[in-house]
């Protein structure tokens, strides 16, 4: 069997917050191995809206989600943080040592002084298309995110939502695409109404189609979908052909094995000590999005000072003994040693 991997800090969660707090902890000298159930680093930020423009990153005037999180990884390089990517922490618990004990679904084992939970709202789960036997094609030709829009050029596109998901990728892959078909179950859009109007100017112009109702069967011709069945609320059908089908029906948040940990949970959020950010167990710290208490808010800024506030309470936690000093990455040649700066132009 494996042997347990011993460290001083897990994150769960590489979100960027989770990302930030690899850099805190860092300049702390404090290794981390990072989990997260998606198979690659960012969270939301880089699976669901990689190109979706943020504009409250202070100094940043405006990046997208995977310019964010490429800059956080390329931040936080020097610190060589160990990923453990698509696999969920399915237990932790407090052993007698008081060091704490993950592991993963992938039967993946640590043994760890202290764990910062950075997990957002929960591991995300896609609404699904409710039809049987549709999974088969998931990866193939169903998708409920986009990680390569090239995929579907030259393509007949079946998107079914109504939200901004849902209307940015139609918008997006109209002219790419073969055909754009967008399928919602009413005429009303919850989305940014400057696509919408350009949506019902591209199909007065036929330049893609809008089809209310919603998906009731599919054909398959050689092992792949050829079709898909649309019925409005008349009870009319249509079979629409397809090439592939992305699905926006939003997400469904599931806190999923964290309700297990003996945790205090509060509406499905981590109680913390505003202080320290520790949870109710001691070595155990939430940040960001997971996380509660009174003034909270859901802002990638408020995860990254949250971030800052968890690794100097783990610093004190782990060395009681020490006094942990207040350095700025400006002024102190051990910073600027440990970030790679050769020539610190401040005096």
């Amino acid at each position: 069997m494996q042997q347990p991997i011993e460290t001083d800090a897990v994150i769960i969660g590489a979100g960027p917050v989770g990302l930030f707090q690899v850099f805190e902890l860092g300049l702390l000298e404090i290794k981390a191995h990072v989990i997260d159930s998606l198979p690659i680093p960012g969270g939301q930020c880089a699976e669901l809206y990689p190109d979706k423009p943020i504009y409250d990153i202070p100094a940043i005037p405006v990046c997208t989600g995977q310019e964010l999180t490429n800059n956080l990884l390329k931040q936080i390089e020097p610190f060589s943080a160990q990923f453990h990517l698509g696999q969920e922490v399915t237990s932790l618990e407090q052993q007698d040592d008081r060091r704490l004990k993950l592991i993963t679904s992938l039967g993946k084992e640590f043994i760890s002084k202290t764990v910062f939970i950075a997990a957002g709202v929960g591991a995300f789960q896609p609404r699904t298309l409710k039809l049987d036997g549709i999974e088969a094609f998931e990866g193939k030709q169903l998708f409920y995110s986009v990680k390569d829009p090239e995929l579907f050029y030259d393509k007949r596109i079946v998107i079914f939502g109504g939200g901004d998901s849902a209307l940015d990728w139609a918008l997006y892959l109209v002219g790419k695409a073969k055909s754009v078909a967008l399928i919602h179950r009413r005429a009303d859009f919850k989305a940014a109404p400057k696509s919408i109007t350009k949506m019902r100017e591209l199909c007065a112009s036929h330049k893609m189609e809008f089809i209310i109702g919603q998906p009731t069967s599919y054909e398959v011709l050689n092992d792949r979908l050829s079709e898909v069945s649309v019925t409005d609320i008349n009870g009319n059908t249509r079979q629409i052909p397809v090439d592939d089908v992305l699905v926006f029906f939003g997400l469904s948040p599931k806190l999923g094995p964290i309700t297990d940990w003996g945790l205090e949970i509060y509406r499905k959020q981590i109680a913390v000590n505003t202080a320290t950010f520790q949870t109710s167990i001691p070595g155990i710290y939430a940040v960001g999005d997971i996380n509660i208490y009174p003034g909270k808010k859901k802002l990638i800024l408020s995860g990254f000072h949250e971030a800052a506030l968890a690794a100097f309470a783990a610093a004190e936690y782990l060395h009681p003994e020490k006094q942990i000093q207040l350095q700025y990455t400006t002024t102190s040649p051990k910073l600027h040693k440990m970030l790679g700066v050769k020539n610190p132009t401040f005096e």
